[in-house]
């Protein structure tokens, strides 16, 4: 069979030619006289991990040892940007040198935003090509004829600019399997130059490693960058040559600067790789660019004053922000306010269930009133609910009157920017009354803009309410740096150059005029408008554009000449001739997006919705409205890809694993399996319901703590008081590497002075599988290495990874099983979204069993050894309810009261009494040492115990 498998492997290299993407290399691109070279810049798959021998000559007399069963022999990515527009290609080609079939994933990062334009794989001999159909007939289309071994899918990422697309493929020993996934984008000017950014994520050493980056500009290129990404590992490799108008970066690492060090066989090539750039604007202020039948405009004036801006900082201080999310914000408001400038007015208005102004009028950003507002700052305590309502309206309401009464510099930009983790839960809480009150009470000139913290908040909602308001709004996770993202966000709004900017195009022949941008341009940015004209009856286009700068009126009148552009990029083999249609069909399709989630009328979004279609189909791009089926030539074998949908709360996207199981079906995990499955599986399908064992360890609400002892047959609680984003240990267990940790979550502001906390997330390590899960209220993760599967609380599916099964339950359970004989049950509790006070929260649950090794430890697994207690001298307590008595345990007499707490597995609404000994201050005598010794730094840290 060896003999077999190197001959595969031989004939595998004898025939790559045939797969080879059309890249050219630098010196085909050097033809261009005006080249100069640059100093060197700076700057998965998931099979089986097992590995045997072997070698192969590679280039230049390196030796690949030690290889992979599946082998990666080339991951190349070519871009190509012409005026913004980028075009990028990924492929990747493996062969399966195992005795075994392989489960192999090609998992590749792209963009938010980007439109997948095609996606093609060949699998031995076999190809699958791709089409785009109208959402609802391409899931028909897809559940006539599903692929054997085969799924693809679209997720979206928890990254705030990415999302991932997967492909996984069952492979059979000796088979050559190939992928190429194509995309596109526009890039867009921030903070004043445009990064494009490839994820390179081969997740293993590649034979042949690739990358190109072809920029085309006809404005002329100011600079070219590539900054260091890798910490100093490719230093040298990345080669950059940079002309007048065109520009070039190469990335091709040998197989021996790929490896992580010089004996290693894990790959550094694990991230992105940035390019940066900027064109010329001394000479004009814009660039017009026509070519067949489209246009394009650009418009990035420089060396104007910036015009004053009068500012209103919204901040939401409700109890959710307690903790990281509230010091990160005041250190980024701390930062932003000393960027004001003393011409600037400004004012700040932070709100939880009530609405307080640091001051009730605008002021001016002098040195003093900065210090004073960052005093202010500091000294906020998030407790509460939410009031968007009232806050928004209090910020407009200031506005309104400085602008009623002569106080605003006519020349100046008025702004509000809106700082939010949560829905409203306090005053008007209708989202549609909000953003009707907002629209009937802000005037023209004002903008809103809206970054949103966190899962819980409503996105959709905030775009709405930007979008209708002369803004954008921008969302980041909870698990990223707030602070930085912030003051990025305030950047990119804060430095108004041109006010009321208007196109015209004034030939009627021009028609379908759509832009990127409102009518204020921002320093560092770029306006972008696009449109068609009838090149039958228009030789050139006609610009004439108005503004407003800090001290004048501004007209600036362009021509363009579409045979100037032609004969450019005819000379440019790399240059993409369909740049500006393709632009156009971006920014109008995103446009309609947008348009059609502010639709006034049903009939209205049903016309926009049908004009995204036509444009989706025949563009062959996959939108929100569309999917796109990949098949094989019979037809009898296909594969679906949606797009998430459009800025969906969580992550779980629409990722295909295998097929679903029909209900009253044994699902496939309960199967014995013949070969080696290393990719996590995940299988929709009912669950199998049974009666929860009585007696459990069990952790709810607040969080309060019930140790069932089964040789004595008791409950012992106690309950845990810390504070919001202190993550506890509960289960740590070294030796037989398990480990379960719980983050609090505080309530939504405090009741009798005591703001309760709640398990919000937990998670779960199993190192002998290096297997990770985390459970929160939003989302179910699993991650295993570089591979990662997300689940949302909406889903029924099981999921197996080797000795672990996890079965989640529709809006109700997860169960994580361990070889069959371990159980951990986590119960979601769902709250009124409008609660004043409550948040959704976990509980978890977990039988006792002799599995755990004598050294277990942490707030609940040290009782999986039961400690010896005595309870005696029951007498009345203090409520005549609630009987006191001694309690003899761990060398200590303790003072215990009888109650009640409450099992909710089998009642999710009102529970179920469970009778227990309540041991009082945190548990103190009952567990081990103080509850703050089980206090851990992060999710999966392990609890040192002396």
């Amino acid at each position: 069979m060896k003999g077999l498998t190197c001959f595969l492997i031989w004939l595998f290299l004898l025939e790559t030619q045939a797969f080879e993407i059309p890249i050219n290399g630098l010196p085909e691109f050097a033809e261009y006289g005006d080249l100069v070279e640059l100093a060197p810049g700076k700057f998965q798959f998931v099979p089986e991990k097992r590995r045997y021998q072997r070698s192969l000559s590679g280039e230049s007399g390196e030796v690949m040892e030690n290889v992979d069963q599946v082998t990666l022999y080339s991951y190349k990515v070519q871009s190509t940007i012409t005026s913004r527009m980028a075009n990028t290609i990924i492929q990747s080609k493996l062969v399966n040198n195992s005795p075994q079939p392989q489960n192999v994933v090609f998992d590749v990062q792209i963009p938010k935003g980007a439109f997948i334009s095609n996606f093609t794989m060949t699998v031995d001999g076999t190809t699958f090509t791709s089409s785009i159909k109208e959402k609802t007939v391409g899931r028909a289309l897809y559940s006539q004829a599903r692929a054997k071994g085969k799924t693809a899918g679209l997720v979206r990422s928890r990254a705030v600019d990415m999302e991932n697309f997967k492909t996984e493929v069952n492979v059979l020993p000796g088979v050559k399997v190939q992928f190429e996934l194509h995309y596109q984008e526009v890039k867009w000017r921030k903070l004043g130059s445009y990064e494009h950014r490839l994820h390179l994520q081969p997740g293993r050493l590649a034979k042949h490693l690739e990358v190109d980056v072809w920029i085309i500009e006809p404005q002329g290129l100011k600079f070219l960058h590539v900054p260091d990404t890798f910490e100093g590992h490719f230093d040298g490799v990345p080669v950059l040559s940079k002309g007048h108008q065109k520009a070039h970066v190469s990335f091709k690492p040998t197989v021996a600067q790929q490896r992580k060090c010089s004996n290693c066989s894990e790959t550094a090539v694990d991230g992105e790789l940035v390019v940066m750039y900027d064109v010329n604007r001394e000479e004009k202020a814009g660039e017009l660019e026509v070519f067949n039948g489209y246009f394009v405009h650009f418009f990035a004036p420089e060396n104007l004053d910036p015009i004053p801006k009068n500012i209103l900082f919204v901040i939401d201080v409700s109890g959710s922000m307690w903790g990281i999310k509230m010091k990160q914000t005041v250190e980024a408001m701390k930062t932003i306010l000393d960027d004001l400038r003393a011409e600037d007015q400004f004012s700040v208005v932070d709100f939880n269930h009530n609405v307080r102004t640091w001051r009730n009028d605008l002021v001016s950003a002098t040195k003093a009133q900065v210090a004073d507002a960052k005093r202010y700052i500091e000294k906020i305590q998030p407790n509460g609910g939410t009031n968007i309502n009232e806050a928004l309206l209090r910020a407009i309401f200031i506005l309104n009157e400085a602008n009623n009464l002569g106080l605003l510099d006519p020349n100046s930009v008025s702004l509000i920017i809106l700082v939010s983790d949560g829905d409203p839960t306090v005053g008007e809480v209708k989202l549609s009354k909000i953003q009707k009150n907002v629209k009937q009470n802000i005037q023209d000139n004002v903008s809103l803009f809206s970054l949103g913290i966190g899962f819980d908040v409503d996105y959709d909602f905030l775009k709405r309410l930007s979008n209708e308001n002369r803004g954008i709004a921008q969302r980041i996770y909870g698990n990223q740096d707030t602070s930085s993202q912030l003051k990025k966000f305030y950047n990119q709004v804060s430095t108004p150059l041109l006010r009321n900017v208007q196109f015209n195009y004034p030939h009627t022949s021009v028609t379908d005029v759509t832009q990127n941008s409102f009518h204020n341009y921002f320093g560092g940015s770029e306006i972008v408008v696009a449109g068609k004209f009838d090149p039958d009856k228009l030789e050139q286009v006609q610009s004439i554009i108005t503004a407003t700068s800090a001290n004048t009126e501004l007209v600036l009148e362009t021509l363009a000449q579409m045979d100037d552009l032609e004969d450019f990029l005819s000379k440019d083999k790399h240059a993409d001739p369909d740049f500006t249609k393709k632009l156009w069909a971006y920014l109008t399709i995103n446009q309609l997006l947008v348009e059609r989630s502010l639709a006034p009328t049903a009939a209205a979004k049903r016309k926009i919705t049908k004009t995204i279609l036509q444009m989706s189909l025949e563009h062959h791009i996959v939108t929100p409205l569309t999917a796109m089926v990949i098949e094989n030539e019979a037809g009898d074998e296909r594969m679906l890809a949606d797009s998430p949908p459009q800025d969906h709360s969580c992550c779980s996207g629409a990722l295909y694993y295998g097929s679903k199981v029909a209900p009253g079906s044994i699902p496939s995990w309960a199967k014995p399996s013949p070969t080696p499955v290393t990719a996590m599986l995940a299988v929709g399908g009912q669950l199998l319901e049974s009666t929860p064992p009585p007696h459990v360890i069990r952790v709810e609400n607040d969080p309060h703590f019930i140790i069932y002892l089964p040789k004595s047959q008791k409950n012992i609680c106690f309950n845990i008081d810390s504070e919001p984003g202190k993550i506890l240990n509960l289960v740590s267990d070294p030796e037989s590497g398990i480990l379960v940790n719980g983050q609090l979550i505080g309530a939504k502001k405090p009741q009798n002075g005591k703001l309760r906390t709640y398990f919000g997330k937990l998670g779960f390590y199993f190192q002998n599988e290096d297997l990770k899960i985390e459970i929160s209220t939003e989302t179910i993760t699993l991650s295993r290495g570089s591979h990662t599967s997300i689940l949302s609380w909406s889903d029924t599916a099981h999921i197996i990874n080797q000795r672990v099964l996890v079965s989640v339950k529709k809006e109700k359970t997860v169960t994580v099983t361990l070889d069959k004989e371990m159980s951990f049950s986590v119960l979601l509790h769902r709250v009124w979204k409008k609660h004043p006070v409550n948040v959704d929260f976990l509980g978890i649950y977990i039988p006792p069993t002799h599995k755990f090794s004598p050294n277990v430890h942490g707030l609940l697994g040290q009782f999986m050894h039961e400690p010896k207690i005595h309870i005696f001298n029951e007498r009345p307590g203090k409520d005549p309810e609630k009987p006191e008595a001694s309690m003899q345990v761990k060398g200590q007499k303790l003072t215990v009261t009888r109650g009640f707490q409450k099992d909710y597995r089998t009642d999710i609404v009102f529970g179920t009494d469970v009778p227990c000994w309540f041991v009082h201050n945190s548990g103190k005598g009952f567990i081990d040492g103080h509850y703050k010794d089980y206090f851990v730094p992060h999710l999966y840290s392990i609890l040192k115990w002396p």
